[in-house]
């Protein structure tokens, strides 16, 4: 019988080898940390930006020069070298909190016990922000400074720079109108997902002239605050430069903020989020018709049924609820669905009649639509 290679002398050599090389690597990449932060003082202290783009693109560069030379492909070396990246990244934006903290304004999260809610606490905080929040949820929980069950509880509303309204679709036209009721003083930043049931709520809002910014958050609440993070700005005729009223509170490392007319949000937000989400759906709900033991899927899997269904699950994995809003409160969801309907029936008719000529061109058709910039 073949000796199990667990019990071989030389690779229990190796691997204490293998742990003394780790050793030395951490060590050098708590030196790297060490220096990247005092790189973040002398930015904090400058105002210079956390990421230079260009200095990241030759470290990158580096790297993948050197993967030959490792034995590793360039990709590996260069995921090596982006993963550290970030790390230092984190460090810049850390160390200048203090200063940010000097810079920072208050804000007030409604609904910040939520998903996207506790969210913009965590970064707004890091941001050097002070932040209260209202919640309904707070009301079973023991009381404490800056948390609040209800927008009367809060007390006066202006003493803050900004409210940032994180509630469930159905209800964000009620706050927004209770807001306009009270005529904040403070720039009001609504983020739902769906914008075309608001209209009722930001003409009242404007009628009382109290300044709302329609903004978009292209993430869940999962979503690190070490990774790309796109808004996408609705900006309404008349709503002044919304991104550079933003731009303070949102100012981050990895921000991206993208500007778009407000009357064409919820038809991107169709195929963007609608889309998506209703592929998904299609996904695993078609697959539990199939009968089919999940184990053994998950065993015999190929690489793209794994990809679908890590999407598939992402998706299933949310608030049904909000899924159900995004769907529901789409005016433009029509429009998406009929191109999902006709897009299968033309898919069925070319595989059914053997037309690979067709086939082929609907496909090519296909990749053109998602080819990005470049």
């Amino acid at each position: 019988m073949p000796r199990s290679p667990e019990g071989h002398p030389d690779l229990a050599a190796l691997r204490d080898t293998i742990a003394e090389v780790d050793r030395g690597i951490l060590e050098l990449l708590r030196r790297r940390m060490e220096l990247a932060a005092r790189v973040g003082e002398v930015k904090a202290a400058t105002g210079a930006p956390v990421v230079a783009r260009n200095v990241e693109d030759r470290v990158y560069t580096r790297a993948r020069q050197h993967a030959e030379a490792c034995g590793v492909s360039p990709e590996v070396m260069e995921a090596i070298f982006q993963a550290i990246i970030r790390g230092s990244v984190e460090r810049q934006h850390r160390i200048g909190m203090a200063a940010r903290a000097r810079r920072g304004g208050r804000v007030l999260v409604v609904g910040g016990a939520g998903g996207m809610g506790s969210w913009f606490r965590r970064f707004l905080a890091e941001g050097g922000h002070r932040v209260d929040t209202v919640d309904p949820a707070w009301r079973t929980v023991p009381d404490l400074p800056g948390r609040f069950t209800s927008l009367r509880a809060a007390g006066d509303l202006d003493v803050y720079d900004h409210v940032i309204v994180s509630v469930p679709l159905p209800a964000t036209p009620a706050v927004l109108s209770a807001l306009a009721g009270r005529r904040v003083r403070a720039t009001v930043v609504e983020i739902a997902s769906i914008k075309s049931h608001l209209t009722g709520a930001l003409a009242d809002a404007e009628a009382a002239g109290v300044e709302v910014v329609d903004l978009h958050p292209m993430f869940g609440p999962s979503k690190s605050l070490y990774e790309a993070l796109t808004f996408v700005v609705a900006a309404r005729d008349g709503a002044g430069g919304a991104a550079e009223v933003l731009e303070p509170l949102l100012r981050h490392p990895t921000t991206e903020l993208v500007t778009i007319p407000f009357e064409r949000h919820d038809r991107l937000m169709g195929w963007l989020l609608g889309l998506a989400h209703l592929s998904g759906m299609l996904f695993g709900t078609a697959l539990a018709r199939s009968g089919l033991d999940p184990r053994e899927l998950a065993a015999c899997a190929s690489t793209t049924f794994s990809r679908q269904a890590a999407t598939a699950q992402s998706v299933l994995s949310e608030d049904p609820g909000l899924y159900l809003d995004i769907q529901r409160l789409n005016p433009h969801r029509g429009e998406v669905y009929a191109a999902v309907r006709d897009a299968l029936g033309d898919l069925l008719s070319l595989v059914e009649a053997g037309d690979r000529e067709g086939f082929a061109a609907t496909l090519a058709a296909a990749r053109r639509s998602l080819e990005g910039p470049g």
